[in-house]
This record gives structure tokens, sequence and C-alpha cells, in this order.
């Protein structure tokens, strides 16, 4: 097959590009509880139907006074009533008048100040004595704090956090449209390949690129509807893609698609569909390949687990957010010094793994351990970082300065 990008590859930025030109968002929707709604993406904007909270509350516990002029301190005010969240004071105040008032409970009508209780002590039963100097802040949350009638809360194509959550149901939103998410199935190739658990034989080891891709990419917001894990034949191959092409809005596989003679997915795709580039100047990732599937978006991912599990960060999960219809973001990215030094093969850029540390004066260093072999999934082991190293480097020194892709995701 012709390589069309060269014998290295084609760069990732380049091949990110490429594959997100050729993708348009799935535009369906559905309409979830907020509980099922986490790091789904907004289907359209959403806007307050009211004000939130819908009326002046206190922002801590104290008294409410009537009127809003900054009292001297000795001043004094007769207690009348108090307030509470979901009680409020059913009357307004008139001149020298003060209530109780807890923490985001209404303030009523004549208050437009609320005294911290450290600051005031009763005299009796129903009188109020400032003993020290308020200060000019009012202590009063307005109606239209959090929303205001008709506000924008959240805009479409937003991938939803749990603050966004909190505030929609703040607002008194129980329910809300989000994009359907991609259909994944994927596709596990290797005549060598046992489940865990069963004893080997000769040559065989246990299967852990579906239990790897599956749990990042749930973790990323994309379950696996469809697993399947097939021996290097292409009899059996076949049907199995097209099983998932039918059932599927994405097919992804692992392995077979480089240049082994066993390596039957290349092939095969490009028999039922097309293959549009493969070979990535990337290490790990360098057997990559992306085309068309029966009609839909193939993914044709490394044997090797570390290469598998890399390739799908920097290009299949982009390509799910665009399908999705949100916004795509990418890891972020920082700059960090080398620990110790590191030795290298040059010839690619390379992502390698390494934990992020805090050095003794606060700086950010990135320690690497162990084999960086695409093989090893131990490399991928508290992970914090992908240090970003172009292909010219082989020799490496400590405090070097490099790029990182951060290994983390948002809380909020």
């Amino acid at each position: 097959m012709a390589e069309p990008f060269g014998p290295e590859g084609l760069p990732l930025d380049q091949a990110r590009a490429l594959i997100l030109a050729a993708l348009q968002p799935l535009g369906e929707s559905e309409t979830l509880p907020l509980g099922a709604c986490l790091g789904r993406v907004s289907a359209a904007a959403l806007l307050a139907r009211e004000a939130v909270p819908g009326f002046r509350a206190s922002m801590m516990d104290g008294y409410a006074i009537a009127g809003d002029a900054i009292p001297a301190p000795g001043s004094r005010w007769r207690l009348v009533g108090g307030s509470a969240p979901g009680a409020p004071h059913g009357g307004s105040l008139g001149p020298g008048e003060a209530i109780r008032i807890l923490t985001g409970a209404p303030v009523p009508e004549g208050s437009g100040k609320v005294l911290p209780q450290e600051l005031v002590e009763l005299a009796g039963d129903s009188e109020l004595v400032l003993q020290r100097e308020s200060g000019a802040n009012p202590w009063i949350r307005q109606p239209s704090e959090e929303a205001a009638p008709g506000q924008e809360l959240l805009a479409a194509g937003r991938r939803l956090g749990p603050a966004d959550l909190g505030r929609l149901a703040s607002c008194g939103l129980a329910a809300i449209a989000v994009t359907r998410r991609p259909r994944l199935g994927l596709l596990i190739s290797g005549d060598e390949l046992l489940p865990a658990g069963v004893p080997r034989g000769p040559g065989q080891i246990w299967e852990s690129n579906g239990t790897l891709l599956e749990a990042l990419l749930q973790r990323l917001g994309y379950p696996v509807e469809r697993q399947l894990v097939v021996a290097d034949q292409p009899d059996l191959l076949r049907p199995a893609l097209l099983a998932l092409a039918q059932t599927c809005d994405v097919v992804v596989s692992t392995g077979g698609v480089s240049v082994g003679d066993k390596d039957w997915i290349r092939p095969l795709v490009a028999e039922l569909g097309s293959v549009n580039f493969w070979k990535l100047q990337l290490k790990p990732g360098r057997p990559f390949a992306w085309g068309d599937l029966a009609g839909k978006p193939f993914f044709g991912l490394p044997g090797n687990p570390v290469a598998a599990a890399i390739t799908a960060l920097q290009l299949l999960w982009p390509a799910l957010q665009q399908l999705e219809g949100g916004q795509v973001q990418l890891l972020p990215r920082l700059r960090v010094r080398l620990e110790a030094p590191l030795s290298r093969g040059g010839g690619r850029p390379e992502l390698a793994r390494a934990e992020l540390v805090v050095g003794a004066q606060g700086e950010l260093l990135a320690r690497v351990s162990g084999s960086q072999a695409s093989a090893r999934i131990g490399s991928l082991q508290r992970a914090d970082l992908l240090l970003e190293i172009p292909a010219e480097l082989e020799a490496l020194e400590a405090g070097q300065e490099l790029w990182a892709q951060l290994l983390r995701l948002p809380i909020f």
C-alpha cells in the first residue's frame, strides 16, 4: 500500500488536523436527568427561568436591622421576630426594629443591612446593642446573585462538570438535553491472546488492551458498547469488522495495521472502505491507521498496549469529542524540567511517561523511571505527564526544560 506521507509517517499534529477536518458532529440529542449528565455535552444553550435565589438572603447568622445606614457603636434596636431558611419573617421592619436572622434566610422589607452576631449583644430578651464598628458590607445576597431571569447559564456544546450541574440544579432545572455520545466498537486481534486467569501455553499472552482501552475510554466519558477479541484470520476478522460497523458509530481496533504476515486489519479496512493514512511519526505509536470502514470512522491503534493508549489519547479522544458535538479539548501543556538525565534513541518525536514532582525550590520536575517500551503497561502507572521529546534529542541532561502534557482531568 502506498505511503502518501512518506516512510517516516505523518506528524502527530497533522494527523489530528486531518482527522478532525473529516468529522462532523453526530447531531443527535437526548434529554436526561441532571444526575446522568456528568461529562456529557449540552445540546442547547440553557437560560434561567427566574431570578435565583429570588429574594434577598442573609449571608451569615446575625440580625437584620431597619434601614441601610451604617450604625454607630452603641446603637440599639428592638427585636420583633426572626427569619430562618424556609421560614421568613412575616412583615417588614420599621425604624428601630430588628430581627434574628440565619444564613440563607430571607431579609425582610425595610431592612438593608445584616449585623454579624459577633458584633452585637442582647440587652434582656428584646433589645439589641451594637458593640463594635460594623463596616459598610450589608451581608445581603441579592435576588439575582446567582442568575437573573433569561440569563444564559450554559452555552451549547459545553462539557458538563459538577459545578455546571450544581448551578443548573440551583436554578430549578431537573433535566436537560445533551448530545448523543458516539457508540464505540472495539476489536482486539491476535492469535496469541488469552483471557486473564486462563493458564498460558507456549508463546501466549494475557489480553490486556481491551481492559486498558475500555477503562481509559470510560474515564474519558466514552464507554465501549461492544468489544470483540478475534484471531488473526481474515475470514474471522472481516465479519467482525463489518458487525461493529453496522452497530457502532466508530470502530477501533488494536493490532494488525503494521506490515507483518498476519497484519490483516489494514488490508481488510482498505477492502471494506478506505485507509486514508497509516504510520505516525511518533514514539510510541508508529503503526496507526485512520480511514473509513463501511461508512464509519475507523481507528487502527497499535497492538502494543502503551502505544494503543497514547494514540487513543492523542487522536481517538479528540475525534470522539468532535463527533459528540463538544469543543475539542486536548491535554493541557506545561513546562517542566527533567529531574535526572535521560538517554533515548533519536529519530522520532517521543511522548515519554513521567511522574510530576515538586523540587526543593517549588519547581516542577519530571521523573522518568523504568523502561519506556511500548509494550510495558507499567510505564503508564503513576504517570502524570507525557513528556514531549523532540526527534533530534538523544541525550538529555538533568534540568533540561521540556513541554509536557498533563494527564489530569479537571475536577469541576
